[in-house]
């Protein structure tokens, strides 16, 4: 079990650890994931991004329950300054899984992991029992082992998690990796359908579609020639294409990382002009 409790669990049903300074969770080699794995949360983000940016986020938490094997999982938000008190401090904007009945939900700044997370801003190790719960006057399962990495856009600040319901050790340093791929797409997403918006208002229907097409073009090109390989590969010997798919996979992950970088790093929408 790991050790080094943020607080005191028996008091407010919540314990946070974070993973940078916890070698006993860096230790853990619970799954074997390789490209394919990584690519088919990229594609399927990438499909809502192209197809329905407004549900990116419902796919990305969806994805996440598949690919991480997370019996719920989800983003918590801070609310709103003019609507949030110390009561309702952050909301729960989607979810899947067991906890998918909880969407909307609103939590109180403290006892929070997400308020922790935030502090620490780096992905953290959680656990939460029924004493929680009962200070939230809710009924809920218990998490077991979960992951919390912090998420932000713009001014919206939050957190991703995921979480297991029962077992003691469902995730390792591949789901963080996986969990942080999904998550940063996700932001990419949001940026860009914020831009589009912004751009609608200020110089028309046009402008966007024209931006929102010239992304979706560049970053469906690069999907289109890994999907390809990735294909191909499957139909050959696996050690020798294992090699090969890693070589071809290179510069069509490296365009579509250096795509995201370049849209997270536009300035936030409410200084468009």
């Amino acid at each position: 079990m790991l050790a080094s409790p943020v607080q005191n669990i028996a008091d407010t049903g919540i314990e946070v650890i974070d993973l940078r300074e916890n070698l006993e969770f860096a230790s853990r080699s619970l799954h074997v994931r390789n490209a394919a794995t990584q690519l088919e949360g990229i594609r399927r983000l990438s499909q809502a991004f192209i197809g329905d940016p407004f549900n990116v986020l419902q796919v990305l938490v969806d994805a996440a329950v598949d690919l991480c094997g997370a019996d719920s999982a989800g983003i918590t938000i801070e609310r709103d300054e003019r609507d949030r008190t110390e009561a309702n401090f952050y909301q729960w904007v989607v979810t899947a899984g067991q906890y998918s009945h909880f969407a909307s939900a609103t939590l109180p700044h403290d006892p929070n992991p997400c308020r922790i997370c935030l502090e620490r801003q780096g992905p953290q190790f959680f656990r939460v029992t029924p004493r929680y719960f009962e200070i939230m006057g809710i009924v809920a399962e218990s998490v077991t082992d979960g992951l919390l990495l912090p998420w932000e856009v713009d001014e919206t600040r939050g957190t991703v998690w995921i979480v297991a319901h029962g077992r003691q050790e469902a995730f390792d340093s591949q789901d963080v990796g996986m969990m942080q791929l999904l998550s940063d797409f996700a932001a990419m997403a949001i940026r860009q359908q914020r831009q589009q918006l912004r751009l609608m208002q200020h110089a028309g229907a046009a402008a966007a579609a024209d931006m929102a097409n010239s992304l979706a073009h560049q970053i469906n090109n690069p999907l289109q020639s890994i999907t390809n390989l990735v294909y191909m590969a499957s139909e050959g010997s696996s050690t020798a294409n294992a090699r090969s798919l890693a070589e071809s996979l290179s510069p069509h992950i490296e365009l579509l990382t250096n795509l995201v970088t370049l849209i997270l790093s536009l300035p936030p929408t409410e200084h468009l002009h």
